[in-house]
This record gives structure tokens, sequence and C-alpha cells, in this order.
């Protein structure tokens, strides 16, 4: 049984993956091209943080919400477990795809000046005013509102353009072909693999197996009707 259980899970993830890929792309591509059109316009590093600083928050925000609704519809557990999973999942997730993955795409591409930007930019942290607040904020929607529709398309806007304005705030000088093409590995990777963990994995793995049913992905379907 248990084995049975965990290759439904493992089928559902891959399948998400899978789904989630094209929306992607799609992103990625918009990012890229914005990135090229920043960084040859020799837009202010200042500006891309000030960005971030709107675009990561609001992230933050909506994965939160989805997070908390799956684990709300799915898990029927207390207000404080939804809370709980919620803000973590928002948090963890966020952090590593708006802020993590770009700065080591930074590093490892060296086409970011480290005088410039010599740290990745932790929202929670640094703007933890506003950035956390949102969290718990989401969290509560997903508690009272579970049936939250939001589509993907939308969701992957928002994680990219934190991403790339992470990225964007180093690179204060000019980009190659190679670093192109590395920027873009790095920005699908910082939407696809945390959109669908804080979103999908995150919540139903603390789902008590007994609770687990077909998952229908909130972004686009509404788990009220399921």
């Amino acid at each position: 049984m248990a084995s049975d259980q965990s290759s439904t899970m493992l089928a559902r993830i891959a399948h998400e993956l899978k789904a989630h890929a094209p929306f992607t792309l799609g992103g990625t591509v918009v990012g890229i091209a914005i990135l090229v059109a920043m960084v040859h316009g020799k837009t202010s590093p200042a500006l891309s943080e000030r960005l971030f600083a709107v675009f990561h928050p609001v992230h933050i925000l909506l994965s939160a919400v989805v997070t908390a609704a799956m684990y709300r519809h799915y898990g029927k557990g207390g207000w404080w477990a939804c809370m709980v999973v919620g803000y973590v999942g928002a948090i963890a997730v966020g952090t590593v795809s708006d802020s993590l993955i770009p700065f080591l795409g930074e590093l490892l591409l060296q086409a970011g000046d480290q005088h410039v930007h010599p740290h990745a930019h932790i929202g929670f942290i640094e703007l933890w005013w506003i950035v956390n607040p949102l969290a718990l904020a989401g969290a509560g929607i997903g508690y009272l509102w579970p049936k939250t529709k939001f589509p993907h398309a939308g969701h992957v806007l928002l994680s990219t353009a934190a991403s790339l304005f992470h990225m964007t705030a180093a690179m204060t000088h000019g980009i190659g072909v190679w670093t192109i093409v590395g920027a873009s590995i790095f920005l699908f990777l910082a939407v696809w693999v945390p959109c669908c963990t804080s979103d999908i994995v995150f919540p139903l793995l603390l789902v008590p197996s007994h609770h687990r049913g077909g998952c229908e992905h909130p972004h686009a379907h509404d788990p009220g009707d399921a």
C-alpha cells in the first residue's frame, strides 16, 4: 500500500512538472527579453532592486494563498497547521525561487558585479516588515477561502519577474550569448521546480495519505469542485 501511494505521489509530481513546463518556458522567453533590454539599456541596479522589492512580496503572498488552500482542501487540517504550512511553504520555496537560484546563476555565470550585488536578497529578512505579514495573510486567505483560483500564467509571471529583477540588479555590464543561454536555464529552473514544489508537492506531502485524492491544481481548477 505504501509503495502504491509513493508511486502515485511521484506520478503526480511528474505530471505537474510536465504540465507546468510550457507556461514556465514562455515566461522565461519573455523574462530573458526584458533582461537583455535592461542590461543593454544600462538600467540602474537600484531600479531592479526596487522592482524585486515589489514582485517578491506579491509572489510570496500568492504562493502562501495557494499552498494553504491546497493543504486546507486535501488535508482537512486545523487553522494553525494551515497557517504554518502556508507560511513555511511560501517563504522557503519563494526564497529559493526568487533569490537563491538567481544568485547562484549570477555566481556561476560570473554575470554579476559582486561589488554592486555581493549577496542574495533574502526577502523575509531584508524586507521582513512586508514579506512576513503578506505570507501570513496569504496563508489566512488560503485557509478561509480554499476555493481560491489563480491562473497559472499569472503565477509564472510574478515568479519570473521576482527572479529576473534579482538577476538584473547584478548585471551592470554587457552580456554575451552564453550568458544569455545560462541565464535562461537558471531563470527557467528558478520558476519551474519551486512553483510546483510550493503549490503542489509541499502541501500534499504533509497531507495524511488517507486524505489524498485526485490532485486538481488550484491555479487552474477550483478545489471545491473535486
